[in-house]
C-alpha cells in the first residue's frame, strides 16, 4: 500500500479546512502519477487513523474529490480513482508532492518591466516625507463618504450609478466639464471627458493611443518617471531636453524637430516634476507654435493646478487656440486624497472614444457612487471651498519650510522657493549625500534623483510641528555624514 501517510500532510495551523487539505494532496498525488486510475483509496475508517482525524473528516474529503469527479465511490464497498484519469508518469512520492506550483519561478517568456529596488524598512521610519501630497486632516473627506453613503440607499442613485459606462458617470463629467470651463478656461462638453482610475492611467491611455515601436516622445530631464516607463513601454524612443527655471527648453526640442520627426511631447508646464518650476509664457507660445508646425500631440500633465500662491496659476496650454492636438491630463488625488483613485483626461471626441475602448480592455467598470459624490461636492461648492482653504494653509507650509531650511540647513542645500504646488525641489551640496539620506533608517524619501543629488521635499501633508521634526533629523542626519567624511580623511 502506498504511505498515504507521507503523501498527505496536515497542517493544523493553516486557515484550510483539514478536510479541503487532505482533498488537495490527494488531487496532487493523481494529478503527479502517484496515485493511478482504478486504484482503490484507503477506506474512511483506515484512513481517521493513519492520519489522527476524525472519520467524518475523511468522508468529508472524499465527497469532495467524488464532486470534482476525481474519485467514483460505491457504497460500502470502496472509493477508487476515476477511470477517466489518464495514466501520468509518477513522480517519486517523496519529491516535495505538496509543494505549491507557485513556489516555481515561471518559466516561460514574458514582458519583463524594470522595477526599481526599494528600500524595505523593518520598522516604520520616525519621518516621511512625500512628494507632494495633500494634507488628508484638511480634505473634505467626510462630506463626500456621507454623499457616498446617502447615493447606496436611494434607488434613483444606485440606477445612475450602475449604468454608468466606461466613459465615466454621466454627472461627473457634466459637471465637471462646467468646472474646467469656469477655473481652467477649457471650452469642453462632456463627451470631450474621460474619467480615469486617476492620471497615471490617462497617461498609460494616451501613450498607447499616440505612440507605436519607433516614435519618438520628448520629455524633460528629469522627468516623472513612471511616465518614461509607459513611453519606453510602447517600445517609443524616448528622449530628453533639458529643463531650467523656465521649464522645458523650447529651443532643444526646434532643434530635435529639424532632423526628426516627433509624435508627441509630455509636459508639466505649471509645477514640472519633480522640479517645481513653471514654464514662462514665452516658451508655452514656442511650444504650441512647433507644434503646429511639425504636427505632434502635446500631453499636458496638470497634477496641481489649483495650487499656485505667487499668483492666480497660469492657465493650462489646452485653454489656448490649438488644433485639437493637446491630450490634456488631471487628477483630484492631489486636492482630496491620494487614495481617491479620480483623474481625468480631456481631448477631441473620436481620441476619447478610443481611449474608452482601449480602457474597456482592461478596465470594464468605474465606482459610479463614488464618482457621482464628487460630482456632488463641486456642484454644492465644496471643493472650491476646501481649495481656497487648503491654498493658503499650504502656502504658509511652504514658507515656514523655507524658514527652517534657511536656520537649520542653508549651508547644506540648495533650492528655488516654488510658485506653487506641494513640493520644494532641494539639491543637496556634499556629493553623494542623497543617497545616504535615502538608505538611512530613520526617514523614508519618496522621490529622490541620485545622479542629480537631489529629492523633492513635500511640505503640504505636514504641519509646522512635523516640518521641524522632518528639517532637524535630516540636519541630524547630514551632521552624521559630514562627521563620517572628516573621519575617512583622518
Amino acid at each position: 500500500m502506498l504511505p498515504f501517510e507521507r503523501i498527505i500532510t496536515i497542517d493544523r495551523e493553516s486557515k484550510v479546512p483539514i478536510y479541503r487539505q487532505i482533498a488537495i494532496a490527494f488531487i496532487n498525488a493523481i494529478s503527479q502519477g502517484i496515485i493511478k486510475a482504478n486504484t482503490h483509496l484507503p477506506s474512511t475508517r483506515d484512513l481517521s487513523k493513519l492520519l489522527e482525524v476524525h472519520r467524518k473528516t475523511i468522508v468529508a474529503a472524499y465527497d469532495e474529490l467524488e464532486a470534482q469527479d476525481w474519485v467514483v465511490s460505491v457504497p460500502r464497498k470502496y472509493v477508487a480513482v476515476s477511470a477517466k484519469i489518464p495514466n501520468l508518469k509518477p513522480k517519486k512520492w517523496m519529491d516535495e508532492v505538496n509543494e505549491s506550483a507557485y513556489r516555481a519561478l515561471f518559466q516561460l517568456p514574458f514582458k519583463q518591466i524594470v522595477v526599481p529596488k526599494v528600500k524595505s524598512n523593518a520598522q516604520l521610519p520616525e519621518v516621511i516625507i512625500d512628494d507632494g501630497f495633500p494634507d488628508v486632516r484638511l480634505s473634505p473627506i467626510d462630506d463626500l463618504l456621507k454623499i457616498y453613503r446617502s447615493y447606496t440607499s436611494k434607488k434613483h442613485s444606485i440606477r445612475n450609478a450602475t449604468f454608468g459606462s466606461a466613459q465615466g458617470s454621466l454627472k461627473l463629467r457634466e459637471v465637471l466639464a462646467s468646472y474646467l470651463s469656469e477655473t481652467r478656461g477649457l471650452n469642453i462638453e462632456k463627451e470631450h471627458l474621460l474619467i480615469t482610475h486617476g492620471a497615471q492611467m490617462s497617461i498609460y491611455l494616451a501613450a498607447q493611443l499616440l505612440l507605436a515601436k519607433g516614435d519618438v516622445v520628448v520629455v524633460g530631464k528629469p522627468n516623472y518617471s513612471k511616465a518614461t516607463q509607459v513611453f519606453e513601454q510602447t517600445g517609443a524612443t524616448v528622449v530628453e531636453v533639458g529643463v531650467d527655471k523656465s521649464g522645458l527648453l523650447v529651443e532643444e526640442i526646434q532643434a530635435i524637430c529639424q532632423q526628426k520627426a516627433i509624435k508627441a511631447i509630455y509636459v508639466i508646464p505649471h509645477h514640472h516634476y519633480p522640479t517645481t518650476v513653471t514654464m514662462s509664457i514665452e516658451r508655452r507660445i514656442a511650444l504650441l507654435k512647433l507644434s503646429q508646425q511639425y504636427a505632434f500631440a502635446i500631453i499636458e500633465d496638470d497634477y496641481d493646478y489649483d495650487y499656485h500662491y505667487a499668483s492666480s496659476p497660469y492657465l493650462p496650454l489646452a485653454s489656448s487656440p490649438h488644433q485639437g492636438n493637446i491630450i490634456y491630463i488631471g487628477s483630484f488625488s492631489k486636492l482630496l486624497d491620494p487614495s481617491i483613485r479620480i483623474g481625468f483626461m480631456v481631448a477631441p471626441f473620436n481620441f476619447i472614444e478610443q481611449g474608452v475602448a482601449l480602457r474597456k480592455l482592461i478596465d470594464v467598470g468605474v465606482d459610479g457612487y463614488m464618482q457621482n459624490a464628487l460630482a456632488e461636492l463641486i456642484r454644492m461648492g465644496e471643493l472650491k471651498r476646501h481649495i481656497k482653504k487648503a491654498k493658503k494653509c499650504y502656502f504658509s507650509r511652504r514658507d515656514y519650510l523655507d524658514h527652517l531650511l534657511q536656520e537649520h540647513l542653508k549651508s547644506q542645500v540648495s533650492y528655488s522657493l516654488p510658485s506653487g504646488g506641494m513640493a520644494i525641489w532641494i539639491v543637496l551640496k556634499k556629493e553623494g549625500l542623497v543617497e545616504y539620506l535615502v538608505q538611512h533608517p530613520q526617514l523614508a524619501i519618496r522621490r529622490s534623483a541620485i545622479e542629480l543629488n537631489a529629492f523633492r521635499f513635500g511640505f503640504a501633508s505636514m504641519n509646522e510641528t512635523e516640518l521641524e521634526q522632518a528639517v532637524l533629523l535630516l540636519k541630524k542626519i547630514i551632521e552624521g555624514f559630514e562627521l563620517q567624511g572628516v573621519k575617512g580623511q583622518l
